[in-house]
C-alpha cells in the first residue's frame, strides 16, 4: 500500500510522462485514428503531421504554398468517454505495476491526446456498481483531475459489473461517443450489454492483465487471497495439472473475450502489465486507421 508521499509521485509522474508522450509521438496517430469525416464543412487549417491526406483542400493549398486540409463539425464536436474497472483484481501485479496501474498510464495518454486535440473528455468509475462519474469536458486540467481520481479512489461495491457500467453509459450519453472500456474482464453476463453499446458508440474494449494470471510462479505451496471476494486458498504452484488448467483458463478467456468483441463489432486492445503500453497504443490506433481506410 502506497503512502500519501508516494501515491502523489506517482500521480505526478504519470501526468508529465503522458504529456510528454503525447507532445512527441501521440498527438499525429490519435488524430488519424479518430477524426471521422463530418457532414458539415467548418474551415481550412494548416495541416499537421498525422493528418489523413484526403482531407487536403488542394485548391487552398496550391494558394497559399502550403498544405492545408479541410476541418468538418464532427471534428468540433468529438467526445470521449472512458469506462474504468476499478474492482479489487485492478490492485494486482506481479511486477513493479498493477493493473491498475497500467490502466491509468493508457488513460492518460488517450485522454491527453484528446484534451490536446481539444476534445472532451468524461470519465465513469465502476467496480460493483458505477461509483464516480465526471462528465466531458475539455482541458489538460480536468485530465489531470481525472488521473488524480483513478489512482486515489477506493472502491466501495463488491465485484465487477460491466453490464451496469455499459447501461449507465447508455443513459447518460445519448450521441454517439468514442468510448473505451478498460477492465481486465473478469466478469460474466455482460455481451448483450457490449453488444448495444458498440451499436450506440464507436466503442473500444482494453483488456489488461498480468502475466502471472496465466503463468503461475514456481514457488512451492503458497496462499492466495481473492482480491473482490477475499476467499483464501492454498495451492501447490508445482504442480503440472494446476499450472496446465491455470493457463488453459487464461488462454481460453482472452479467445472468448476476441469473439465477443468481434461478434459486437468492438475494437480490442490487449495488453500486459509488462508491455510497452505506449508502443502498444501507437500500434492499435495505426491498426484502426488502416481498418477506416479499407472501409
Amino acid at each position: 500500500m502506497l503512502n500519501q508521499k508516494e501515491l502523489e509521485n506517482k500521480i505526478r509522474h504519470i501526468q508529465v510522462q503522458s504529456r510528454m508522450a503525447v507532445t512527441e509521438m501521440l498527438a499525429g496517430e490519435y488524430r488519424s485514428s479518430f477524426k471521422g469525416m463530418g457532414i458539415e464543412f467548418e474551415d481550412v487549417r494548416n495541416y499537421q503531421h498525422g493528418d489523413d491526406v484526403r482531407s487536403i483542400d488542394w485548391n487552398v493549398t496550391a494558394r497559399t504554398g502550403a498544405p492545408h486540409v479541410k476541418t468538418f463539425m464532427e471534428e468540433r464536436e468529438l467526445s470521449l468517454y472512458f469506462l474504468i474497472d476499478l474492482s479489487g483484481s485492478s490492485d494486482f501485479g506481479s511486477g513493479t505495476a498493477t493493473k491498475r496501474d497500467t490502466l491509468t498510464r493508457i488513460f492518460a495518454l488517450l485522454a491527453f491526446a484528446a484534451a490536446h486535440n481539444h476534445d472532451n473528455v468524461g470519465l465513469i468509475l465502476f467496480a460493483g456498481d458505477v461509483e464516480e462519474h465526471l462528465p466531458a469536458r475539455k482541458g489538460k486540467n480536468h485530465v489531470m483531475r481525472m488521473i488524480d481520481l483513478i489512482m486515489r479512489h477506493q472502491t466501495r461495491t463488491r465485484g465487477t459489473s460491466i453490464h451496469n457500467a455499459l447501461n449507465y453509459l447508455n443513459q447518460v450519453r445519448r450521441k454517439r461517443c468514442v468510448a473505451f472500456l478498460f477492465s481486465d474482464f473478469l466478469d460474466s453476463n455482460f455481451a448483450d450489454a457490449l453488444k448495444d453499446s458498440a451499436h450506440r458508440h464507436d466503442l473500444s474494449c482494453v483488456a489488461v492483465h498480468d502475466p502471472r494470471e496465466s503463468q503461475l510462479p514456481n514457488s512451492g505451496m503458497i496462499e492466495l487471497r481473492d482480491s473482490e471476494s477475499g476467499k483464501i486458498l492454498t495451492i501447490d504452484t508445482q504442480d503440472p495439472i494446476l499450472r496446465k488448467k491455470v493457463a488453459q483458463r487464461a488462454q481460453q478467456h482472452q479467445s472468448q473475450l476476441r469473439t465477443l468483441c468481434h461478434e459486437a463489432m468492438a475494437d480490442l486492445l490487449t495488453i500486459s502489465t509488462e508491455e510497452d503500453y505506449l508502443l502498444r497504443i501507437i500500434q492499435f490506433l495505426r491498426e484502426r486507421n488502416h481498418r477506416s481506410a479499407d472501409a
